[in-house]
């Protein structure tokens, strides 16, 4: 109930209404609020000027609100009344719970009377705190607006649901602790508050001061204040006004402006209007259910975004680390590649500084050894050795001269890195796809009211959570193995309910559903557990009702009876197959032939989901059949003919197919007998009940028997 106090309060004062009256726009204020924030308005708007001029059709005449300027949405706190030379340019203010209000041109005058009866400036305007639609009042002031009982009730029983111990109700900010009550004022007060405002002298010495709690047991077993006319304060409403939409007296039906309106019972209308209270609650709860459920929502996602929000940074840091990871072996690369160039230098240099040396140290010995030769003074001698010392000079001159004396090798490094295609790729990294693109859709929610299983089948059905904005292209429905195996996807499409045939029987599935859109998936549903039908153990029965299956028919088949007969148009052998599908337990199902003309062929057994619907049943490897006419019977399967058995079939006769997965084989029964002996064996899968026919036979199906009695017995002992 905390939740309705703000509906409890005057949008002027903040606090609980006080004797409450209701505007003509609904809203509601306290009569010494409305008085305060009266405002006194020129003569030539005052109704009776306008009654006067032929103007003016009713009681309350709204103020143009074209000539009125409020307050506008950038203005700095303060409004005023345009047109009116009277009505001063005055600041407004804010009520307590956040409303802008006008406060009056002066205080009003001091006076023990209530605001009802208090005199009323003439020609006043009030302006409504809330919808600020501004309206004159007439010669009745304030009394002409009906008083809000009803509020009142719902007040006192919230106050009274509070705490035990009752406040003063006149306390301007902490309210203390009541110790007396008024009888005849109805106000609790502490006692600061009761010596000012309730002085033990004058008229309110005769008022009957009670205890606090004593007041609440009296104002609660207090009888109910029954509304007056408005116009007539002395008559009680007793009917309503359909027209005018409010409560009126008899008089007013007499002699008043409600004469020629429709009118009715008021109880009827009480009636009325609380049944269409009550029905617009009921839409108005489940829109705050779903507002409740999109809160939780919203709750998830906030949790859901810190988890992304790690996820995500540490998957771009991990990103960020690779690249520099990369970066540092590229750095390694080339600083190897500088190394190896640098070494290559220092050798050649060095080799060539090794070289000069020896050449320079043999020409050096080569000059010394010259010298010393010309120094001989023997001619001859020296004539001898030199023409060979002259040619060895010229030969060393020369090997000086091709190039010896220039570096082998620069001292620059001829390697320029060019860094600036991976630069800019570096700033322009960046996300592929923001998070500001189209998100993906919201998590869809399993109603759980409409999901349920028969049979080996189960229906599940999902909505959009509410108030989501994001469309979803489709929706995948998963299903384990009904084992707690893996999930698998068994539905993908627009639709929001599906139907999944062939579960097992007795088991128990796990189901999720996801929506996505072109942006990607959403979040999984809670997991929601089926369980199918059981099985008599007993019997070893499955027991299963089902008809045949008009979606996976062959189109020449005509089906009666709620699916459960059919025929053909044609000549040719058409197959149909049962709705349900079977790959555990024991099942048992017959056939009785409602019409068998020009000795057909009918066949009866199991099939695949894909067997061939255009041939005789048994005719592929998709299925495993008898077909009998009017004197024997054969078993086929993959077109091979076994077990030629004598009997066969007229109209009347009743066709079993017994099914056993837990021993893996199949047996057929004539008018209750075992026709020849078991038919297939080593069975596995999943089987649907089958039957193929052309336009001369016409079978009935009746599903959910029993097994069989012989054959029951036979299980047990097994």
């Amino acid at each position: 109930m905390e939740e309705m106090e703000e509906e409890l309060k005057c949008p002027v004062c903040g606090s609980f209404y006080r004797e409450p009256i209701i505007l003509p726009c609904s809203h509601n204020l306290c009569q010494a609020c409305a008085r305060n924030i009266l405002v006194q308005t020129p003569e030539s708007e005052s109704p009776q000027s306008r009654r006067a001029s032929g103007s003016g059709v009713s009681d309350y005449d709204y103020l143009d609100l074209d000539k009125m300027s409020l307050y506008s949405e950038a203005d700095s706190g303060y409004g005023s009344y345009g047109g009116f030379a009277s009505a001063p340019t005055t600041p407004c203010q804010k009520s307590p719970n956040g409303v802008r209000v006008f406060p009056p041109a002066m205080p009003p005058p001091a006076t023990h009377l209530s605001p009802a009866l208090a005199p009323v400036p003439r020609n006043s305007c009030i302006t409504c705190p809330q919808c600020h639609r501004s309206l004159i009042l007439d010669d009745r002031g304030l009394r002409g607006f009906p008083k809000n009982r009803v509020l009142e009730g719902v007040i006192d029983r919230y106050q009274q649901s509070k705490a035990a111990a009752l406040k003063c109700q006149l306390c301007e900010k902490a309210p203390k602790e009541a110790t007396v009550m008024c009888e005849q004022c109805d106000v609790f007060y502490c006692d600061p508050c009761r010596l000012r405002c309730h002085p033990p002298r004058g008229p309110l010495a005769k008022h009957r001061l009670v205890p606090p709690a004593q007041g609440r047991v009296s104002r609660r077993l207090s009888p109910r204040k029954v509304s007056t006319c408005t116009d007539h304060e002395l008559e009680n409403h007793s009917m309503y006004c359909v027209q005018c939409k409010m409560p009126v007296c008899y008089q007013c039906l007499e002699e008043g402006k409600h004469s020629s309106h429709e009118v009715k019972a008021l109880g009827a209308m009480w009636k009325l209007h609380k049944s269409q209270l009550s029905q617009a609650l009921n839409g108005l709860s489940d829109r705050a259910k779903e507002a409740k459920e999109f809160l939780v929502q919203l709750r998830n996602m906030v949790q859901q975004i810190q988890e992304n929000s790690v996820e995500f940074e540490a998957c771009l840091v991990a990103q960020c680390d690779a690249l520099i990871d990369a970066l540092n072996r590229r750095k390694a690369q080339l600083l190897a590649r500088v190394n190896k160039e640098h070494e290559h230098k220092l050798k050649v240099v060095r080799d060539q500084i090794s070289h000069c040396t020896v050449k320079l140290r043999q020409t050096t010995g080569l000059m010394e050894y010259c010298l010393e030769v010309i120094k001989e003074n023997d001619p001859s001698g020296f004539l001898q050795i030199s023409d060979a010392l002259i040619r060895r000079v010229h030969l060393t001159e020369d090997q000086w001269g091709k190039g010896t004396l220039t570096p082998r090798m620069t001292t620059d490094f001829d390697l320029s890195l060019d860094n600036s295609p991976l630069l800019q790729s570096i700033h322009q990294l960046d996300f592929v796809q923001m998070k500001a693109s189209s998100p993906v859709p919201a998590t869809p929610i399993l109603q759980l009211e409409e999901c349920c299983t028969h049979n080996n089948s189960a229906t599940l059905s999902w909505k959009q959570p509410p108030l989501s904005t994001v469309p979803a292209d489709g929706y995948i429905l998963e299903l384990d193995d009904g084992n707690g195996g893996q999930f698998r996807e068994v539905y993908v499409g627009k639709e929001t309910m599906c139907t999944v045939d062939g579960l097992h029987f007795n088991s128990t599935y796990n189901a999720r559903i996801k929506a996505f859109n072109k942006t990607g998936v959403s979040q999984y549903s809670k997991t929601l557990v089926l369980q199918t039908s059981e099985v008599d153990i007993k019997k070893l029965l499955a027991v299963a009702w089902f008809a045949f299956d008009p979606s996976s028919a062959h189109s020449d088949i005509i089906f009666s009876n709620d699916n459960l007969t059919v025929t053909c148009s044609s000549y040719d052998d058409r197959v149909v197959l049962g709705k349900t599908g079977f790959s555990k337990g024991v099942h048992y199902w017959e056939l009785t032939v409602d019409r068998y003309d020009n000795h057909p062929d009918p066949a009866f057994g199991v099939a695949r989901i894909d067997v061939m619907k255009d041939v005789m049943l048994g005719k592929d490897d998709k299925a495993w059949a008898m077909y009998v006419d009017n004197n024997r019977s054969w078993f086929m399967h993959n077109n091979s003919h076994t077990n030629r058995t004598e009997g066969g079939i007229t109209k009347g006769a009743t066709i079993g197919v017994l099914l056993d997965l837990n021993r893996k084989n199949l047996t057929f029964f004539i008018n209750d007998e075992q026709q020849g002996p078991i038919a297939f064996e080593n069975v596995e899968g999943m089987f649907f009940p089958a039957v193929s026919l052309n336009r001369n036979v016409q079978v009935t199906l009746h599903t959910g028997l029993p097994v069989p009695d012989f054959y029951s017995s036979r299980a047990s002992i097994a």
